[in-house]
């Protein structure tokens, strides 16, 4: 699509409009953002396109597009999707060796671990290895309780979270304050940054990575544009 306006602004009811037409989804729903700080940075997304639209350059806008016509409809039924994340947990698998890899696994997830098992009272069962053991049911629930909670914009923003760092847990403790972006983002990617120390850079598994941050970062940014306490 090419650039056909001018003008862009928020209106009283968080809206965006070009040259005063509403923005609206997809789905053909008006783009109606949770708060003000989102609005005005997908409003600035669309002033900052160029002659052609690039969604790859719009991620909140993909975001709420997504908050607004896949999650609202249903997020019970998203939620569920998420949660069972839980099931499988990146941070419950862990490497028996090398000694060294084993450490670094301990010393980025075990942390964020124990914050979940204090917060939620729950147990998790830590498997060597990549053969999967099933989590008590009382953990699963609660950690989906925990993700049921949210609103469809904060489950967009978890989306990207959870699934590109394949913990949830890692997640919750994000989107509850109890780590920040770059500790999840180091948790995430400690096999990887391992393997690269030992074995040297890749470039093509490089450059995945960073697509992956990017969305990785998305995700986050729309958790604090949606809580005055982040984004201040």
């Amino acid at each position: 699509m090419k650039r056909f306006w001018k003008e862009v602004r928020v209106d009283a009811e968080r809206g965006v409009r070009l040259d005063g037409k509403p923005l609206r989804t997809p789905g053909r729903t008006p783009l109606l953002l949770a708060t003000e700080a989102l609005a005005e940075a997908v409003a600035e997304e669309w002033r900052a396109c160029g002659e052609t639209v690039n969604p790859g350059a719009m991620p909140l806008t993909g975001l709420a597009n997504a908050a607004i016509d896949r999650i609202a409809p249903d997020p019970a039924l998203f939620a569920a999707g998420l949660a069972a994340y839980g099931e499988s947990d990146l941070l419950c698998y862990r490497a028996d060796e090398p000694e060294e890899l084993a450490a670094r696994q301990a010393a980025a997830w075990d942390p964020l671990l124990d914050w979940a098992r204090h917060r939620y009272d729950v147990h998790f069962e830590i498997v060597a290895g990549i053969m999967h053991r099933a989590q008590p049911p009382a953990t699963l629930a609660r950690l989906g309780e925990a993700v049921a909670a949210r609103g469809p914009f904060e489950l967009a923003a978890l989306s990207p979270i959870v699934t590109i760092s394949g913990s949830l847990v890692a997640a919750l403790a994000l989107i509850e304050g109890a780590a920040d972006a770059e500790a999840v983002w180091t948790a995430a990617i400690v096999d990887e940054t391992f393997q690269a120390d030992r074995w040297g850079r890749d470039p093509l598994a490089e450059d995945a990575r960073a697509t992956r941050r990017r969305d990785f970062d998305a995700g986050v940014r729309l958790l604090a544009l949606l809580s005055p306490a982040r984004s201040s």
